[in-house]
């Protein structure tokens, strides 16, 4: 037999690259078509698997389950479903697991543990009272974070461009700065009469620190020579500072930002809790109170899609306003 009968069959194989695409497109396509059949088969597993005690909203959670996996399914023929598939899978199959354990098989201790359809009749019941404690937690969280910011930037400025501001203000940020604003807490009820005022004068606290220390750094950073150029060309101290310091301390300045409101939104809760009548920590409060542990697990939700809304619009602000800033830290 000759030389090239033999070479035939040997051209056609697969190099090592191909091979590689042909995985790496199985597995999109799997992650982008199992999507979908995964939430029907836990709306499935929810609406013919009796329940072993007697939940609320289950076939309300089985349509819900439905409706979710036949939209995740025209998407994935769209091709709209791409990066999200695999996240999308996995919750389906998690809540499947989840429905498994808890609703059909009771696996785990009661109350402490609630199924979906608890959480799910949470909402449907109680979304009124879950939304008053979202505006009012919103509210307090907007008058702490806002005044700390603002009078963190000033601050910050103050502490880049005057040295003796510096001398008279550094050390008590020394002393005041590192301490947690939980530790005050007590000392800020007994001295501001209104809980809610306490409650956002120390989110100011904890926003502030970081924002400030963070804005003194950048204005610190800022080189010399900007404002021997600004100065030649007749530029006044206002302008040194609106329109050369604040503009080249920008990223120093978002990321103490950044700092200021996860640190805002761990002494809201804790304010909420101890003191404040009102607000998602309240309402978690007297959940635990009552052992409605699926009102308190739903609240935690509702605090966690708050949280991440507030970060993400800052961080939309920041992209925003640093557009020049290449390879930033996306969320």
């Amino acid at each position: 037999m000759s030389e090239t009968s033999f070479a035939a069959p040997q051209s056609q194989s697969l190099n090592p690259s191909d091979a590689t695409q042909t995985r790496v497109l199985s597995r999109s396509l799997f992650w982008r078509w199992g999507a979908g059949p995964a939430w029907l088969l836990a709306a499935l597993v929810t609406w013919k698997w009796p329940d072993a005690d007697d939940f609320p909203a289950t076939n309300q959670f089985a349509a819900l389950l439905s409706a979710v996996g036949l939209f995740l399914i025209v998407l994935a023929a769209i091709g709209r479903l791409q990066n999200r598939a695999p996240w999308a899978l996995v919750l389906g199959l998690g809540l499947g697991v989840w429905e498994t354990v808890q609703a059909k098989l009771l696996l785990l201790p009661r109350p402490f543990f609630g199924t979906p359809q608890d959480l799910l009749d949470v909402f449907l019941t109680d979304w009124k009272r879950l939304g008053d404690s979202l505006f009012h937690s919103l509210l307090l969280l907007a008058g702490g974070y806002v005044s700390g910011s603002i009078l963190g930037i000033i601050v910050g400025v103050a502490l880049g461009r005057s040295h003796h501001i510096r001398y008279w203000v550094r050390p008590i940020m020394r002393v005041i700065g590192p301490l947690p604003p939980v530790a005050l807490l007590p000392l800020a009820f007994v001295v501001i009469p209104s809980t809610r005022l306490a409650g956002e004068a120390l989110m100011a606290l904890a926003a502030g620190f970081p924002v400030a220390v963070l804005t003194w750094s950048g204005v610190s950073a800022v080189d010399p020579a900007y404002y021997d150029v600004a100065r030649t060309m007749g530029a006044r101290n206002r302008f040194l500072v609106l329109r050369v310091a604040l503009p080249a301390a920008t990223p120093q300045i978002f990321v103490g930002l950044f700092m200021g409101l996860g640190a805002s939104f761990a002494m809201l809760v804790v304010a909420e809790m101890l003191g404040v009548k009102s607000g998602l920590g309240f309402y978690m409060q007297w959940a635990q109170g009552w052992a409605a542990y699926p009102n308190m697990y739903a609240a935690l939700c509702v605090m966690s899609l708050m949280c991440t809304t507030l970060m993400t619009l800052l961080f939309k602000v920041r992209d925003h306003l640093l557009k020049w800033q290449k390879d930033g830290l996306k969320w």
